[in-house]
């Protein structure tokens, strides 16, 4: 038997080398980043919907207490049903419940002098700041989870922070709470949309939340940072 045509059928049958194919975790971060876009353009709409009723129909604050009991229980809710059909309920009462919170706000802040403007101005800088960080996360791909450990600490103590302002009523520790909130709500935002494009995040429920979340405190920061600079005018 000719060794070379051995060898030859021997290559032949050998099986091939798997090769990794590319694009296969891209795709699947498309579509959860498609999902989750679409769903917090939903989220957002059903929020401001909710949140202009509560100022025109003047509807009082909730209250600390079930604030804090509303929205942890909300959270834990989506959590633990994250993968059901339950948790889109879920989300829409989560949003509409803090568009809910978002109406007292508001209506104080619009029947302020300029207090239009602020809003408009919060806004528009809320809108800004998330397309500016998400375009760059989606060009570069950089992964910023190194920044969880971080963000969740910062967040524990601005709750507390935020807290102490509240009951021991200091109106300077307030505003830089406020700050501080609006600089984890940015890095929140590049945190969930780098785990979304590099594949860490494939639930595009809890992606969503994330990004609402980081959008709701961050328009309320700068809210609340732009209502004090405006009326220290």
């Amino acid at each position: 038997m000719n060794p070379l045509s051995s060898n030859v059928s021997t290559a032949r049958a050998a099986p091939a080398v798997a090769v990794p194919l590319r694009g296969v975790r891209s795709a699947s971060a498309d579509r959860v980043l498609r999902n989750t876009y679409a769903l917090l353009a939903m989220t957002l709409l059903f929020s401001a919907a909710v949140a202009a009723a509560g100022v025109a129909w003047q509807l009082p604050a909730p209250g600390l207490l079930l604030t804090l009991v509303g929205y942890f229980g909300l959270l834990f809710g989506i959590h633990r049903l994250q993968n059901s059909g339950w948790a889109l309920p879920l989300v829409f009462a989560l949003t509409g419940f803090m568009g809910y919170t978002l109406g007292p706000v508001l209506a104080r802040m619009l029947a302020l002098p300029g207090g239009a403007q602020t809003v408009m101005l919060a806004l528009a800088a809320t809108g800004v700041t998330f397309l500016a960080l998400s375009a760059w996360v989606l060009t570069t791909r950089r992964d910023f989870s190194f920044m969880g450990g971080f963000l969740f600490a910062g967040m524990v103590i601005a709750l507390i922070a935020g807290l102490g302002a509240v009951f021991l009523q200091m109106p300077a520790l307030g505003l830089a709470v406020s700050g501080m909130v609006a600089l984890l709500s940015a890095g929140m935002i590049l945190f969930e949309t780098s785990r979304i494009v590099n594949g860490g995040e494939t639930n595009y429920v809890l992606a969503t939340v994330s990004l609402y979340v980081s959008l709701f405190y961050l328009f309320t920061s700068l809210l609340s940072l732009f209502g004090i600079g405006g009326s220290d005018e």
